[in-house]
């Protein structure tokens, strides 16, 4: 294996202190070199090396104490060697002017890239350069870094925003959910057990009497939409405070409107944005004809053909959001009415049900979340609570309720 040991100084070499093979004493001198005058170590030398490379006697020959391992970073600080004389060799006067002292590796990166090194900003002991500092100076000089490089940072201009009217629609909402700011609300969720309502649709849905008269109604599908209206419009006829409005006007006092009618508007998602149709007086319909009354008011939404008079006049606020996704949410009542309810997404869940001989046995059950905000300047969580739990019992038992029922 071979190795090059370089020195600071030229000159020649007059006695080489060992054979080939022999093992070298550590620390002590491998050769002794002539060098001329004016390369004279001592001669600019202002300061001892706290690790000397070379040692100068007075006859002018420089004793090499460099040990193969020692090449390290530890190294003195470095001084700036005489120009070189007619006694370089030819690959030392390849070498970039001021290479001072430096590693082998270092100096080798300059000659490879032509580089001199007063370009080169030191940041090693004393202003030594690194390899790091050659390396940072190749990159800075690179092209994608120059003034002058073919691929630059590209500045692009930020889009503008763009400023555009609200919908009719969304002025609406505007107005509407503003005014809703000034209501407190309080939020009341629970899980709702849907399994006999699915059973009981599919049932219907494959008997072909019953399709019959679904059709001789005017409608050609029986979702779970029906039968929630029903369902909440016999829970209010128990807690007739949650199918009310606030009065407040100017200078008297706030009172609570009892609504006879149960009007319960049903908030539906349109190309032209949400509206809220009105299904008036579900108390007198049939499960059947609420499903027909659903279909035409959803088909006239869809055509943004609604009248006027169709949006008016709500007592109750359905949301069936879990049609598109989610399951909790947190409504915003729209004044003056005092409730809102959001139907979330159903899915199936493993239960422990108890039988008849008090075995408990793992079934499948279908879940949806109600959720239910309430405005609690006149409606407190008890009452709320009740309202649900009595709307949940007639969906659990949705065949007590009668497809027909009035």
């Amino acid at each position: 294996m071979e190795a090059q040991i370089t020195s600071r100084y030229d000159g020649t070499i007059k006695k080489i202190n060992y054979d080939v093979d022999d093992m070298a004493a550590v620390g002590a001198p491998l050769m002794d070199i002539e060098v001329d005058d004016h390369d004279d170590p001592t001669a600019n030398d202002t300061k001892p090396s706290s690790f000397p490379i070379e040692e100068v006697n007075s006859a002018g020959s420089v004793q090499i104490l460099e040990k193969l391992d020692a090449v390290t970073e530890q190294i003195a600080s470095p001084s700036t060697p005489a120009p070189a004389t007619q006694h370089r060799s030819q690959s030392e006067s390849s070498t970039p002017k001021n290479c001072g002292t430096m590693l082998p590796s270092v100096r080798h990166l300059l000659q490879q890239h032509n580089i001199d090194l007063s370009e080169v900003t030191g940041t090693g002991k004393g202003g030594r350069v690194l390899k790091e500092d050659v390396q940072k100076h190749l990159a800075a000089k690179s092209p994608s870094h120059g003034s002058t490089g073919i691929q630059q940072t590209r500045t692009t201009t930020p889009p503008e925003d763009v400023i555009v009217p609200l919908t009719p629609v969304q002025n609406q909402m505007y107005q509407s959910m503003t005014q809703s700011l000034s209501i407190p609300h309080f939020l009341y969720t629970q899980t709702v057990d849907v399994t006999d309502l699915t059973s009981l649709r599919k049932q219907f849905l494959s008997n072909p009497k019953a399709l019959a008269q679904l059709t001789a109604n005017g409608a050609k599908k029986l979702s779970p939409l029906p039968f929630i209206i029903k369902a909440l419009s016999q829970a209010v006829t128990k807690y007739p405070t949650l199918n009310s409005s606030l009065v407040h006007e100017t200078g008297a006092k706030p009172q609570l409107a009892l609504k006879r009618s149960h009007n319960i508007g049903i908030a539906m998602d349109t190309p032209k944005g949400l509206v809220v149709p009105v299904v008036k007086n579900v108390q007198g319909h049939s499960i059947i004809s609420l499903a027909a009354e659903i279909e035409r008011l959803s088909a006239l939404a869809r055509d943004g053909r609604l009248s006027p008079d169709s949006m008016k006049g709500a007592t109750m606020l359905v949301s069936n959001i879990g049609s598109i996704g989610g399951q909790v949410v947190a409504p915003i009542i729209l004044s003056p009415m005092v409730m809102i309810l959001a139907v979330g997404r159903s899915q199936k869940v493993p239960a422990f049900e108890t039988g008849e001989d008090g075995t408990r046995q793992l079934i499948e059950k279908e879940q949806a979340v109600f959720s239910w905000s309430a405005d609690h300047r006149v409606l407190d969580g008890a009452t709320v609570a009740r309202c649900a739990e009595e709307m949940a019992f007639w969906l659990k038992n949705a065949n007590m309720m009668g497809l027909s029922v009035v």
